[in-house]
């Protein structure tokens, strides 16, 4: 019987550290104006993963989300670095882990679908091949 994968991460400081266990339920990345905001200009790549998967090893993280919307984005980043390491959207059954918080980057692998690209950027690339929505898919 194969084991079940654990992905280890954590934020850039260290004070944060996370452990998922088994697979991502999906990969890709988004083009939204918010997560360019989180991402320096660029895209954000992410996993999904079920919200029991992740534990904290190490140390507790902040929470923030906007008063003013009616249905915020919940981010959870590290409040000494402010690393962000997974957001939770109300109509995304998953957490969304940012994937350049894995100690091994390889496990992310590229994304299978693409996001908000309504916002996309000229500099944003999209890999050939990856199925690309607008807005949130379906």
């Amino acid at each position: 019987m194969a084991s079940e994968m654990a992905i280890e991460g954590g934020c850039y400081c260290g004070a944060l550290r996370y452990r998922v266990q088994g697979e991502p339920m999906f990969k890709g990345q988004c083009h939204c104006r918010e997560c360019q905001y989180f991402a320096g200009g660029g895209v954000n790549h992410f996993m999904g993963v079920a919200a029991d998967a992740l534990t904290f090893t190490r140390g507790a993280p902040k929470r923030f989300q906007r008063s003013d919307l009616e249905q915020p984005v919940v981010r959870t980043f590290c409040g000494e670095c402010g690393t962000q390491i997974y957001s939770q959207a109300p109509a995304v059954p998953a957490l969304i882990l940012k994937a350049g918080t894995l100690d091994d980057p390889s496990h992310y692998g590229g994304p299978s679908f693409a996001t908000f690209t309504v916002d996309q950027q000229s500099y944003h690339h999209v890999p050939e091949g990856c199925r690309t929505f607008e807005r949130m898919p379906g």
